[in-house]
């Protein structure tokens, strides 16, 4: 049995009304249309239109108060609340902090109380067949010299990394880091990239973020870094992958001064949205829905670059895994703790419903990379809770940051940051052309 979360309504005009999470997940409450959980105007006035955030990862729960006029109780205490004297916008700028839920705990806004109930999955050993490792948690590359030391053993489960050497590190984030290694029969340089579950335990999780990686190592395009094969072993997973020699867009534009030319910027958009297209469009065996293979975390991190002919080559890294390896449940709590800081590059769609990405919400990311490029801004300001700025905050014109941007080309940008009621560009091939038209 997986670990359940239910929240049940034990008081208010919704008493008995149950919520049950299965998988990682976010919910908001609030009174507004567009809340995961909403409690209609009728219901209580007294509750805010973005009340309050749980963070779910079952079998963990977190809250956290959005700057609510009235504020938010656990147990009877409040854990957040705006001043009286403060507008809605002005609670934009407070950060209340997240608070972890036990089963039995109570969860009240105005006159609603939900109560917490959790059932946890009883521990399973993960993939008996693979070595794991029992100790302390070691550093990576520790932890990668110990898989390479093993696959030149001998060891079948990874035989795969058998013929690889380390070379060095290319950089740590949040979840992994990335290794460059060297091919001792063909001398061709990969990167290997490590990823440690926060969360061990969770055999179903392990088998469901293996099955995404599957689908990734499908993906053949020009624009799309190729995937060569993956592995678990010693509580990590490893990805043996293309090396992009040129590094990636975020350092391309610390190298610039944190703004590239605008045909540097709009081709390598353009590169990344024809990657976009062939995904997007791609039929995958183990892909249930209809909705494409949405990559869900791109920014200017993972967008990396090679050379052909002195031209710059893009392409998109870590397609789909690093929101895999979330929705798995392998992360832990890490709605803030993305690498970046903050959600710069996600639209308010993504966040609402943070289980369904759509394809558009890729290509209303592609648009917020761009406008990073040329500005050196993230499109949306950000004070106090940045999740709650996503909800609340529009993009601000791309002229306002950078006034040399042609003003068809910013005309295309802006709109493409449009997030209500939708995201205007459904598809990345339409977000393409419009570029191309406005730079014609």
């Amino acid at each position: 049995m997986s670990s359940k979360i239910t929240l049940t309504i034990i008081q208010g005009k919704l008493s008995g009304k149950q919520y049950s999470f299965e998988s990682r997940s976010t919910c908001i409450i609030g009174r507004n249309h567009d809340c995961n959980l909403q409690l209609a105007n009728e219901i209580d006035m007294t509750i805010s239109r973005y009340h309050c955030l749980l963070d779910i990862n079952p079998p963990d729960i977190r809250v956290r108060d959005l700057g609510s006029l009235n504020g938010t109780f656990v147990n009877g205490r409040k854990i957040g609340q705006r001043k009286r004297n403060q507008t809605a916008q002005e609670g934009l700028k407070l950060n209340f902090p997240e608070y972890d839920l036990q089963d039995s705990d109570e969860i009240k806004l105005g006159d609603i109380c939900f109560k917490i109930a959790i059932e946890a999955e009883k521990s399973e050993q993960i993939l008996a067949d693979q070595p794991i490792v029992q100790a302390e948690r070691q550093n990576h590359t520790t932890i990668i010299n110990n898989l390479l030391e093993l696959a030149h053993n001998g060891d079948q489960n990874l035989k795969i990394i058998s013929s690889y050497k380390l070379v060095k590190s290319l950089g740590k984030g949040s979840i992994g880091e990335v290794f460059l290694a060297e091919n001792n029969k063909q001398r061709k340089f990969v990167a290997i990239k490590l990823m440690s579950p926060a969360v061990t335990g969770k055999e179903q999780g392990i088998n469901q973020f293996l099955a995404e990686a599957k689908n990734t190592k499908s993906l053949a395009h020009t624009n799309i870094v190729h995937l060569l094969d993956y592995g678990f072993a010693l509580e990590n997973f490893f990805f043996v992958m293309e090396y992009c020699e040129g590094g990636n867009v975020w350092d391309l534009m610390q190298r610039s001064g944190w703004r590239l030319p605008i045909d540097v910027a709009v081709d390598i958009i353009i590169q990344v949205l024809e990657g976009l297209s062939y995904a997007h469009e791609l039929e995958l065996s183990d892909i249930t829905t209809n909705k494409g293979f949405v990559h869900r975390n791109l920014n200017p991190y993972n967008i990396l670059i090679t050379y052909s002919n002195d031209q710059i080559i893009a392409k998109i890294g870590d397609y789909g895994l690093a929101k895999a390896f979330d929705l798995a449940g392998l992360s832990g709590q890490t709605l803030t703790g993305n690498q970046m800081g903050i959600p710069a590059f996600i639209p308010r769609q993504q966040v609402l419903d943070f289980q369904n990405s759509l394809p558009e919400v890729d290509v209303w990311a592609t648009a917020a990379c761009l406008y990073n490029m040329l500005t050196g801004y993230f499109p949306r300001n950000f004070t106090g809770d940045p999740w709650l700025a996503v909800l609340q905050n529009d993009p601000v014109s791309i002229l306002k940051r950078n006034q040399t941007v042609p003003k068809k080309l910013a005309e295309v940008i802006d709109t493409a940051l449009v997030e209500k009621p939708k995201i205007t560009f459904q598809t990345a091939a339409e977000f393409k052309q419009a570029l191309i038209n406005s730079m014609s």
